[in-house]
């Protein structure tokens, strides 16, 4: 039996040595190792042998049955690794080489798109722009907005809270909390931006665009409240066909508070009577006190939107996650070529250029 392997060995060895591709190296333990293979043709003889000597050589013939085994395990390694090197160097890009033609015109995104509209109307209206950081302190997310530490409220908030005292803003609040410590009265601005909650589904996401409205004068009331929502979005969903309804409820940082349903074509579009946008209501005069504002003299409203949504209806847009996966087909989609973009109304952008 052993010069029956010594013969075998060195002819099996060197098939695995010549063999180049990872198809010959199977041939190759085919015909070592098969059904029909050398190797399993030994072992098949071992039957006819007397049993003290058919030990010996079963001993004999399983340590060089282990030893091929090995070798061939080793050569397949390297030749799928010496192949995926090969693949990864012939698919390999050029990151120099320039674009092609029919990629080089961007696509602007919904959101973008929808907050370009949305401040474009608002700065039409008289407000002005304000914006804040996206990483608030207590004091500016909760305190301030009428939510001291135990508040219920701030349970409804699931928030992204870092070691200090530090969160991830759960609405632009913050911004006008900021905004009335260093500015008095008459106050008429927007704060657009991101905002954080921990959430996920097809409506929402942990990170959302939000924006938020706040007037403070001495005369302001629920009647300009309502005049300032119903304008906005005639204008944003372009029809005179706006039916809006207010229904009661709560919010630590107004009082009353309402939630402000859409009616008419834009919730018939989509088979509803009504759609719930947005909430609102009245500033709590504790808020104006916490801000230095005196509730006896000055009132005002404030409002709040999410982007998201609004992107979501005028557009048809049935699941917001596509909205932040990058997936180019659907920018391809949704998104707008630059001379494509809709346009709302012709007058002053916030920063003062045309449209």
């Amino acid at each position: 039996m052993q010069e029956k392997i010594n013969t075998l060995k060195p002819e099996i060895l060197s098939a695995i040595e010549k063999a180049d591709t990872v198809q010959a190296l199977e041939e190759v333990r085919v015909a070592a190792l098969g059904k029909n293979g050398s190797i399993t043709g030994l072992m098949k003889t071992l039957g006819t042998l007397a049993p003290e000597e058919r030990k010996t050589a079963g001993q004999i013939l399983n340590i060089f049955k282990t030893e091929i085994t090995e070798v061939l395990e080793g050569k397949k390694k390297t030749l799928e690794t010496e192949a995926l090197n090969a693949k990864l160097v012939g698919e390999s890009v050029d990151v120099t080489l320039p674009c092609r033609p029919e990629t080089t015109s961007g696509r602007i995104h919904p959101i973008a798109q929808v907050t370009e509209e949305v401040l474009t109307i608002f700065a039409q209206m008289g407000f002005e722009l304000a914006e804040g950081p996206d990483i608030e302190d207590d004091w500016h997310n909760f305190e301030a907005l009428n939510m001291p530490a135990a508040h219920p409220a701030r349970q409804m908030q699931a928030t992204f809270f870092f070691p200090g005292g530090t969160l991830l803003r759960t609405q632009t609040s913050g911004v006008q909390i900021r905004t009335m410590e260093n500015k008095k009265p008459p106050i008429k601005i927007v704060c657009p931006g991101r905002t954080y909650r921990r959430d996920y589904d097809a409506t929402h996401t942990p990170m959302f665009h939000q924006i938020e409205g706040l007037v403070i004068d001495e005369k302001t009331n629920l009647a300009n409240l309502k005049t300032v929502l119903v304008e906005f979005f005639k204008l944003f969903f372009e029809t005179d066909d706006v039916e809006v309804r207010f229904r009661p409820s709560y919010f630590p940082f107004t009082e009353p508070s309402y939630e402000m349903d859409l009616g008419g074509v834009m919730a018939r579009n989509i088979g509803k009577e009504w759609l719930e946008l947005l909430g609102c209501g009245v500033v709590d005069p504790r808020v104006l006190q916490n801000c230095g504002i005196d509730p006896e003299k000055y009132q005002g409203f404030a409002f709040g939107i999410g982007l998201d949504r609004l992107a979501m209806m005028k557009y048809g847009i049935k699941d917001l996650r596509p909205m932040f996966e990058a997936d180019m087909k659907w920018i391809k989609h949704y998104g707008f070529l630059p001379l494509d973009v809709p346009t709302v109304t012709s007058g002053l952008s916030l920063n003062g250029g045309r449209k």
